[in-house]
C-alpha cells in the first residue's frame, strides 16, 4: 500500500512536471480565489445603505430600521410619480426612458466585470463593451424604428442606405468589434479574456434583447383592471406614426378590433357569453406569467450578487441600490412581452412594407401595384371605374 502511494505521488508530480511553462502561467493567472473577489467586491458602488445628507440629517432621530423603510418609502413615491410624468410623456419619453435604463443596467453590470478586469490590466474590456452596446442598440432600435418611420426616412436620399442595408451595416459593425476582441488578446489571460468576451455578450442578452401567491393574485387583477381602463384611451392604443399629409407625427387612429370590445362565448356554457376587450385576454397571459416565472428573474440576479459577496449592483437609487437592482424581474419580463407580440398579436406594419416596396426596381413596383389593384378589385374592396 505504501508503494502504491508512492507510485501515486510520483506519477503526480511527473505529470505535473511535464505541463509546460506557459500552461503553467495559464493555470496561475486563472486562479483568483476568493479573497479577489472579496477585494474586487469592496470597489463596487453599495446602495441600500446610502442617504443623501439632507435627508441623514432630517432622519437622524430614528432608529436604524425606521430610517432605511422611511428612505426606501420616499424613493419609491418618487419612482412612481416620475413614471406617471414619462406615461404622460408620451412614446418618445418612453422611448428615451427605456434606453436610459437599458444603458445604467448594463453599465452596472459590466463594472463588476471590469473590476475583476481591471486587476490584470489587460486593454480594452469597458470598450468594447460599450461598443458592443452602442452595436446592438444600432441594430434592434433599426429595426423597430423603420416600422414606423420608414416613409419619412426614404425621402432622404443619404438615410435611405441604411434603411436598405441596415442588417449588413450592423454585421459589419459587430465584426469590427469581434477583431478588436481577437487583437487585444494577452499571453496568459485567454480564458480570462474569453470569460469576459462572453460575460458582455450575456449582459447584452439580459439588458437589450428580459411574494409568489398575494403578489400574483394582486398583479392578474390589477393587469385586468388596468388593461380595461386604457382601452378606453387612444393616447394609449394608437401607435405613434408619420402623416405624410400632416408633415409631422401623429398620435391619433381607429383602434384596432384588439382594443374594441367583442363578445365571447363561455366555454363551458354555450348559452352565456361575456363582452370584453381582446386585449384583455393578452394581458391575463402577460399578468400570469408575471406573476409565476417573473420573480426568477429576481432570483437569479440575487444568485448572482451573493457569488460576488455584493449586496447591490449600485447606488443611484437610495434604499433601493442601483437600477439593475429594481429591474432584475423586468428584463425577464420585457423579453417575453416582446416573443408574445411577436407571436399573437403583430402583424406587419403599413410603414414596414411601404418600405419594402420603395426598395423594390420600379418595374417591379408597377407588378406589385397590378397585383394588388386586381385583388382588391375582385374582393369588392376597389371599384376600377374611380382609380380610372
Amino acid at each position: 500500500m505504501t508503494e502504491l502511494r508512492h507510485r501515486n505521488v510520483n506519477e503526480t508530480s511527473g505529470s505535473v512536471g511535464d505541463v509546460s511553462e506557459d500552461q503553467r502561467e495559464d493555470f496561475e493567472s486563472e486562479d483568483d480565489g476568493k479573497t479577489e473577489v472579496e477585494e474586487m467586491a469592496k470597489t463596487l458602488p453599495q446602495g441600500t445603505d446610502h442617504t443623501p445628507q439632507i435627508l441623514e440629517a432630517a432622519l437622524s432621530g430614528l432608529p436604524s430600521r425606521w430610517k432605511n423603510w422611511t428612505i426606501r418609502g420616499i424613493f419609491t413615491l418618487l419612482m412612481i410619480a416620475m413614471f406617471c410624468l414619462i406615461i404622460i410623456g408620451g412614446p418618445l419619453a418612453l422611448m428615451v426612458t427605456t434606453l436610459i435604463v437599458q444603458v445604467k443596467c448594463f453599465a452596472e453590470i459590466i463594472n463588476i466585470g471590469y473590476a475583476v478586469y481591471r486587476i490584470h490590466g489587460l486593454p480594452w474590456f469597458r470598450s468594447l463593451s460599450w461598443y458592443f452596446l452602442i452595436t446592438s442598440n444600432y441594430f434592434f432600435y433599426g429595426e423597430n424604428l423603420m416600422d414606423y418611420f420608414a416613409v419619412v426616412i426614404n425621402q432622404t436620399d443619404y438615410l435611405r442606405v441604411l434603411v436598405t442595408y441596415h442588417r449588413f451595416i450592423s454585421f459589419c459593425l459587430y465584426i469590427v468589434g469581434f477583431v478588436w476582441f481577437v487583437l487585444s488578446l494577452v499571453k496568459k489571460y485567454y480564458m480570462k479574456q474569453f470569460s469576459l468576451f462572453a460575460w458582455t455578450h450575456v449582459a447584452l442578452l439580459i439588458v437589450v434583447t428580459q411574494r409568489f401567491i398575494g403578489g400574483g393574485v394582486s398583479t392578474v387583477i390589477l393587469g385586468l383592471l388596468m388593461s380595461y381602463a386604457l382601452c378606453q384611451y387612444r393616447y394609449f392604443v394608437c401607435p405613434i406614426e408619420y402623416s405624410e399629409a400632416l408633415g409631422r407625427m401623429k398620435l391619433d387612429c381607429e383602434p384596432s378590433s384588439l382594443f374594441r370590445p367583442q363578445e365571447y362565448i363561455l366555454p363551458f356554457n354555450s348559452n352565456t357569453s361575456i363582452t370584453i376587450y381582446p386585449f384583455m385576454l393578452h394581458s391575463l397571459s402577460l399578468s400570469v406569467f408575471s406573476s409565476v416565472i417573473g420573480p426568477f428573474g429576481g432570483f437569479f440576479a440575487s444568485g448572482f450578487k451573493r457569488a460576488f459577496k455584493i449586496k447591490d449592483f449600485g447606488d443611484v437609487i437610495p434604499g433601493h441600490g442601483g437600477i439593475m437592482d429594481r429591474f432584475d424581474c423586468q428584463y425577464l419580463m420585457a423579453t417575453f412581452v416582446n416573443v408574445y407580440i411577436s407571436s399573437f398579436i403583430h402583424t406587419a406594419s403599413p410603414q414596414k412594407l411601404l418600405q419594402q416596396v420603395y426598395n423594390l426596381r420600379p418595374e417591379q413596383q408597377l407588378q406589385f401595384f397590378e397585383a394588388l389593384k386586381g385583388t382588391l378589385e375582385t374582393r369588392g374592396v376597389l371599384n376600377a371605374s374611380a382609380i380610372i
